[in-house]
């Protein structure tokens, strides 16, 4: 299969990006600093993921986090490679990850004319910025697609942090655009190869969601600093 790359609506900047101690930040044209929507999004989590270090310790916490962090991003280079019609590269791979892109593959190729990939997108309005994986139809409906690799499957109520994310893309993709994306799509693969797809058209629960986030973000930057 071939993919079709079609482009933003209008140019997009690329943002300069740096990683602090609180946080991921880009700088928007005007020359802000604003947070990644990953920054944002991943403090709602912080107090759990510390209860979970605690649980199971930090060394084994660290060597938990690693693994799924280099499996993500191999996975994230395979899937772009097939995105961008690079097959060779792919023929080179090998392991796990080449295994899990396999199992997905089928899934895929669900995906139409591709708008952006690994594209970096802001909001003025809001403040943030980030980089999206995929923004392109999915099973012929303009998507924000987000790629995600797990050791088991998640229950669907706790997708809900990766959609106020999707939602997040969606919005300043709107914003720099002027096109409004369809719906916001969660495609998962699971170590043992279960494939999920999970898809949502009203987007505005996750924005008010993400607002919020925002601020509380804002509040905690601000007492950091007192």
């Amino acid at each position: 299969m071939s993919f079709t790359h079609v482009g933003p609506a209008t140019e997009i900047t690329e943002l300069e990006s740096q990683t602090l101690p609180h946080g991921r930040f880009y700088k928007l044209p005007d020359g802000a600093w604003v947070p990644s929507v990953t920054t944002v999004v991943g403090h709602q989590s912080k107090q759990g993921i510390l209860d979970w270090e605690k649980r199971v310790g930090f060394t084994e916490a660290q060597k938990i986090r690693n693994a799924a962090s280099w499996r993500g991003t191999k996975y994230h280079g395979l899937v772009e490679f097939y995105l961008n019609n690079e097959l060779e590269k792919i023929e080179k791979s090998e392991g796990f990850p080449l295994y899990l892109f396999r199992a997905s593959r089928s899934t895929l190729d669900r995906i139409g004319p591709i708008h952006c990939l690994e594209t970096s997108l802001h909001s003025a309005r809001l403040g943030i910025a980030g980089r999206v994986d995929c923004i392109a139809e999915f099973d012929g409906e303009l998507a924000v697609i987000d790629f995600k690799t797990t050791k088991t499957l998640k229950k669907v109520e706790w997708l809900e942090k990766f959609f106020v994310q999707e939602a997040a893309y969606a919005y300043m993709y709107y914003e720099l655009t002027g096109v409004e994306v369809d719906k916001l799509v969660t495609l998962s693969v699971a170590e043992d190869g279960q494939i999920q797809v999970e898809q949502r058209y009203d987007k505005i629960p996750y924005m008010n969601k993400l607002i919020d986030w925002i601020e509380e973000y804002r509040y905690y930057v601000q007492g950091m600093n007192k």
